[in-house]
């Protein structure tokens, strides 16, 4: 998924619910501050490819599949309408799979229905279901180079999202996340993309973690 210029890229995975808390609060600041935004793929499915944890269950599986296909699709609508237009249809999709997905609790029918669902989506976003790329390998290697990439710029390991600040500029900088439980708002918001911009474009800052989490919330 080529991308113009932008202030941000923000690579995802549409089944993540933490990545799509973190795509509200870029969202959020994106409206206060007039930031461009390109929304780019990295594939759950793929970064688990060869996981054996017992965690990773036959529903984990199809779900990281389901959100491959709404990957899939995304990189169609770029396809389709190129440039920022495809760009904005991406962004438009997104918005209503990780609204119907995350926000409305219907995830398990994402992961069990996904034609009908990613269907449902496109309409919303206003673009035809024919861009439906679900079972299809047509932009597979799209997804697989846009996974590459992110994972270039932080290094393994990580999930989704991953953020570039500055994406092509002497000071681009990348990190994964922030994983967020809730979504910020107004100068809140600002206050967490000020130093989350200076932790990534600063250079030698390789890590901050903590491992415990709030449960999500979607508002």
């Amino acid at each position: 998924m080529a991308s113009t210029s932008a202030d941000l890229e923000f690579f995802f995975d549409p089944m993540c619910p933490w990545a799509w808390i973190t795509s509200r609060w870029v969202k959020e600041v994106q409206e206060l501050r007039q930031y461009s935004v390109t929304w780019k793929p990295i594939s759950l499915k793929l970064l688990n490819a060869n996981q054996t944890a017992e965690w990773y269950t036959v529903e984990y599986k199809r779900g990281h599949a389901a959100g491959h296909d709404g990957l899939r699709t995304a990189c169609a609508l770029v396809d389709h309408f190129g440039g920022d237009e495809g760009n904005e249809a991406v962004d438009r999709f997104y918005t209503a799979l990780g609204t119907a997905a995350h926000k409305d609790g219907r995830r398990d029918e994402f992961r069990d229905n996904t034609a009908q669902f990613i269907d449902e989506c496109l309409t919303i976003a206003g673009v035809s279901t024919t861009l439906n790329q679900t079972g299809q390998s047509t932009f597979d290697d799209v997804v697989a180079a846009s996974t590459s990439v992110a994972l270039e710029r932080t290094g393994k390991d990580v999930g989704t999202p991953i953020l570039t600040f500055h994406p092509g500029q002497a000071n681009e900088g990348s990190f994964f996340g922030p994983v967020i439980a809730r979504i910020p708002r107004g100068d809140e918001a600002l206050k967490l993309w000020n130093a989350v911009e200076v932790v990534a474009t600063t250079p030698g800052v390789a890590e901050l973690k903590r491992t415990l989490r709030s449960k999500p919330v979607f508002d």
